[in-house]
């Protein structure tokens, strides 16, 4: 079952695991669950998913409980009323603050401003060589993109050489592969945190935390990052 974080007479959300697709796709035939269809079982009404969420990214998950707010719900987000705030561990010590202002282009071709701020929360080295280093950096980032593009996230941090943790095809090869290796670990290190927003039919103000997930806490447990 799905973790129920939130719901009103309109809106639903959960925690969406890590590695759990939100619908049935062309590129994952062999896949048999998805968050849409678990969710609706689970409560036995239809849903509709407000939002996307990378396959491999964890975190609070909205779906509308209608098709009016499903509307309503999506042009919130297109609007940049939906205030976004991610937990991410990246390679390397990043800046205390920024923003990460790179358009990325679509499969098309065609190109989108995006606009990612951040801050970092913690920052550690451990005892892990990485080939002529003999330790290895992170930190564990906030970030709140400003737009809502395609692997957004982990396409920024790769901009600025602070690929995420685990992230393929995006992020470190040998990093990733390292990881694997070392403590069994590729789930890739991007968690969707809180969504706050304005219900658009009651106007109330609404603010939805997911807790860490299992695989994220080990991996901090390992970096010796305490939140």
């Amino acid at each position: 079952m799905l973790d129920i974080l939130y719901q009103d007479d309109d809106l639903i959300a959960v925690n969406k695991p890590h590695g759990l697709l939100v619908h049935r796709s062309s590129i994952a035939a062999d896949t048999s669950e998805f968050a849409l269809q678990m969710l609706r079982d689970q409560i036995q009404k239809p849903v509709y998913p407000a939002h996307r969420l990378d396959r491999k990214t964890g975190g609070v998950l909205l779906f509308s409980l209608n098709k009016e707010m499903d509307a309503l719900a999506q042009q919130l987000f297109a609007n940049k009323a939906m205030e976004k705030t991610y937990l991410v561990v990246v390679r390397g010590f990043t800046d205390d603050c920024g923003t990460i202002d790179y358009a990325l282009r679509k499969e098309n071709g065609k190109l989108q401003d995006a606009a990612t701020h951040f801050k970092t929360l913690f920052r550690t080295e451990i005892d892990l060589p990485l080939g002529k280093f003999p330790t290895s950096r992170y930190s564990l980032v906030e970030a709140n993109p400003e737009t809502g593009r395609m692997h957004q996230i982990r396409k920024h941090f790769a901009h600025i050489s602070h690929p995420i943790l685990a992230d393929r095809p995006h992020g470190c090869n040998k990093q990733n592969r390292m990881w694997k290796e070392t403590f069994n670990m590729d789930t890739m290190m991007l968690h969707a945190h809180t969504l706050q927003f304005i219900q658009p039919k009651t106007q109330a103000p609404v603010a939805i935390h997911a807790p860490l997930q299992p695989e994220f806490l080990r991996v901090l447990d390992l970096l010796k990052i305490t939140l």
